[in-house]
């Protein structure tokens, strides 16, 4: 495992666990980093400017108490909306500045200032990209690292099959690349390693733990769930999305209506139309892997041991 950046000492395996809107925490993000994998949080998942101060705090408190104890826990990473439309953005970004957060996650644009504003404190920002053109934008805006979302992420997510995204990124750039999209275990993350990734995303697989914030139902549907479950659309707000279709279903929305509906319609209908979307879940391709509950701790023990089962086995193989 080789992760090119100075805290990459710190990660037992070469793992991120996503930003999920409404799911991650500062909880989960804690537990993860103190096992030795790159715990994160969304800072629209918080209602406030406040509330999100307060998860930044929580955070930093928590890893220091753990590292001034021996431990060594990884650094911890913050989603930021850097379009234009997110209202919220330069409020959350001083928030950034002024906790220092080590790992940026950027998404939707990539303004060479706010790139800038995370290099003078010290911080890296990897920016999520699902093509070779949008990599190509990240690089000359200044990002150390490109999130390459392929097809198969939960949530918003690219349509590009992760090998074909590895690769025309790779023609663009020598930036670091980290792979989302399906992944599940610790093989996949060896998997990531040889296509040429540095490290990981994997983000359905925790939200089923003891420390998310998704409710039971959520939870019994990803144990239930299987990979044709997935339904891929862009209808909510003009970007693709992949979606737990049985969810869809039970807010009676007709699927073959929904896979010719034009994208972003959703958002310009009306507000009854708006909330009857509001209890729909998203997953990725991985969805099949999660078989029960349990605790972040426990989950990353699980892909820790499975990378080095992985690559053990490898090097059988290899003679």
């Amino acid at each position: 495992m080789t992760v090119p950046f100075e805290f990459g000492d710190r990660l037992t395996i070469p793992l991120i666990v996503a930003p999920m809107f409404l799911v991650s925490n500062p909880v989960m993000t804690i537990a993860a980093c103190r096992a030795g994998v790159i715990g994160s949080y969304p800072a629209h998942s918080t209602r406030t400017r406040e509330v999100f101060e307060e998860w930044l705090i929580e955070t930093q408190d928590a890893l220091a108490a753990a590292e001034a104890a021996g431990e060594r826990p990884a650094p911890y990473a913050v989603n930021l909306v850097v379009h234009s439309s997110n209202t919220r953005m330069e409020g959350d970004l001083a928030l950034v500045i002024k906790y220092k957060v080590p790992i940026v996650l950027t998404s939707k644009g990539a303004p060479d200032d706010v790139f800038k504003m995370i290099h003078d404190y010290g911080g890296v920002a990897f920016h999520d990209v699902a093509s070779a053109r949008h990599a190509e934008k990240a690089v000359e805006a200044g990002a150390d690292a490109l999130i390459a979302v392929a097809g198969g992420a939960g949530g918003h997510c690219g349509t590009i099959n992760p090998f074909a995204l590895v690769n025309e990124i790779k023609q663009v750039t020598d930036k670091p690349i980290i792979l989302a999209g399906g992944l599940t275990n610790g093989q996949d993350l060896l998997a990531a390693e040889a296509m040429g990734a540095c490290m990981a995303y994997m983000g359905t697989r925790f939200i089923a733990t003891e420390e998310s914030l998704a409710p039971e139902a959520y939870c019994a549907a990803l144990i239930e769930g299987k990979a044709t479950d997935i339904f891929l659309s862009a209808a909510l707000d003009g970007a693709p999305a992949n979606w737990y279709a049985p969810s869809l279903v039970q807010a009676g929305i007709d699927l073959d209506e929904l896979a010719v509906t034009r994208p972003g319609k959703i958002v310009t209908s009306d507000g009854q139309s708006k909330q009857r979307y509001k209890g729909i879940w998203s997953a990725g391709h991985g969805i099949g892997a999660t078989q029960s509950v349990v605790p972040v701790k426990a989950l990353c023990e699980q892909l820790i041991d499975e990378y080095a089962a992985a690559r053990q086995g490898l090097r059988k193989q290899l003679g």
